[in-house]
């Protein structure tokens, strides 16, 4: 008889807890390999989860509703049929057991804890919780210590403290690209200790605190939605670990108007909508690959020069925001971006989006201009060093400079771009010579590229 943990899976990187929402398999029921076996919910991302194995639901650990950390035990399956008896599912937590509630993640939301899995020996790889300074782990903290598995199997064997390894996940967290990047560099962390050392004051560590306000007489008073919340501490850490500078660019879009106007109709034929976004996000692709500085990350002491361009589209949700990222997007034509941009949009908000579309991003593009906004000085998506914002695209009067040398003003498409970079490893010049580039692509489109 063989038995085959099914655990909650990580629906991205800044997302450290799921909501199992509905069983699709019942206890004692078959399951074949890839199967869906049950629905999970992080309010960014819903998805079918398959099943690891083929064989028999043996037990089930989490039940429907219960919001449990990543990495929990939530059902074994036997892969022998009949080896064993199925076990009882997990009874529902009686009243009065709010009181042994986990501790809040880093979304805000309690997590009821998981039915005790089967005894196994203590996991001794990852370090020990480093506290804050009451004392008190942090979400960040807790984000950073509890690594995947797989990680925390690779530092066992190499004796290796995770806690002294720069992380360039969510909040720090060490990544599998960390840990074997870290030890094929040859370098060594200090043996773990029985004791960790708390980090030295920074800007960057510490809880992420929200100061009360009293409400007064007939206010209305809500709590933060599990997606406002990782939002409201992903904005402030971003703003405490990058030195925040933007640049503001105008754009002629006539020449882009133009060829919007000439090709829409042949691209809504073949079921895409040619927007203005897809123009923008074709003309960084292609500048991304020529100013890496831009597609790049920062990792303790060095900058990580990313080999992919993965542009993230921000989405203004009705319940929050979420970025899907087009991967590869600078080997994409335009209609190829247009369409990506498309699905992943319609997909963002009919909630279907799959884990791996909202992550490892290199550079991010909000679009706050299709709501009137002028321009705007985004936050960074750590651990990116770079946003782009779109503001606003209408007819303005501009200077122009006719043939015969003399100046007119006329009626020209016109939009602002503004990037907010991060300082540490992105310097003004740098900055503006990729805006500059992006404005040339874009107020002279090539038209064979259309």
């Amino acid at each position: 008889m063989a038995r085959v943990d099914v655990l909650m899976p990580q629906m991205g990187e800044s997302i450290a807890e799921g909501t199992l929402s509905k069983w699709l398999k019942k206890l004692g029921d078959e399951v074949k390999r890839d199967e869906p076996l049950f629905e999970i919910s992080t309010d960014k991302v819903d998805a079918e989860i398959p099943a690891p194995s083929a064989g028999v639901l043996a037990e089930i650990k989490v039940q429907e509703g219960q919001t449990v950390p990543v990495q929990t035990l939530v059902a074994v399956i036997e892969t022998e049929k009949g080896a064993a008896k199925p076990a009882a599912a997990s009874p529902a937590a009686p009243p009065g057991a709010a009181a042994q509630r986990a501790p809040a993640a880093p979304g805000g939301t309690a997590v009821s804890p998981p039915s005790p899995p089967t005894a196994r020996p203590p996991d001794r790889s990852s370090a020990p919780a480093v506290k804050g300074g009451d004392g008190a782990e942090t979400a960040e903290e807790r984000l950073r210590r509890k690594s995947t598995p797989l990680v925390r199997k690779i530092a066992a064997e190499h004796q290796v403290d995770i806690s002294t390894i720069p992380g360039t996940g969510f909040a720090g967290r060490v990544t599998k690209q960390d840990i074997l990047g870290f030890i094929e560099t040859g370098s060594r962390a200090p043996a773990m200790a029985p004791v960790a050392r708390p980090p030295s004051p920074g800007p960057s560590t510490g809880p992420v605190v929200h100061p009360a306000v009293e409400p007064w007489p007939g206010d209305r008073v809500e709590p933060f939605s599990k997606i406002r919340k990782i939002t409201a501490d992903h904005m402030i850490m971003s703003r405490r670990t990058s030195a925040h500078v933007t640049s503001y660019f105008e754009v002629d879009y006539s020449r882009v108007a133009e060829l919007r106007r000439r090709h829409k109709a042949a691209y809504a034929e073949r079921g895409v909508n040619l927007t203005y976004l897809a123009f923008i996000a074709k003309a960084c692709a292609e500048q991304l690959r020529k100013h890496p500085v831009v597609n790049a990350a920062v990792s303790g002491d060095n900058i990580i020069y990313r080999a992919d361009v993965n542009i993230g589209i921000a989405e203004a949700l009705d319940w929050g925001l979420i970025v899907p990222v087009v991967k590869r997007a600078d080997e994409l034509s335009l209609g190829g971006l247009a369409r990506a941009i498309n699905d992943l949009g319609e997909r963002a908000r009919a909630k279907k989006l799959s884990p791996d579309e909202i992550q490892r991003g290199t550079f991010t593009i909000t679009n706050p201009g299709v709501f009137g906004s002028y321009a705007g000085a985004p936050i960074i998506n750590q651990p990116q060093v770079a946003v782009l914002g779109v503001g606003a695209i209408e007819k303005r009067p501009k200077v122009v400079t006719l043939p015969d040398g003399t100046d007119t003003i006329a009626i020209r498409t016109m939009g602002m771009v503004s990037m907010s970079y991060d300082h540490r490893v992105v310097d003004g010049a740098d900055a503006d010579r990729f805006l500059a580039d992006v404005k040339r692509v874009l107020e002279d489109f090539p038209e064979g590229t259309v």
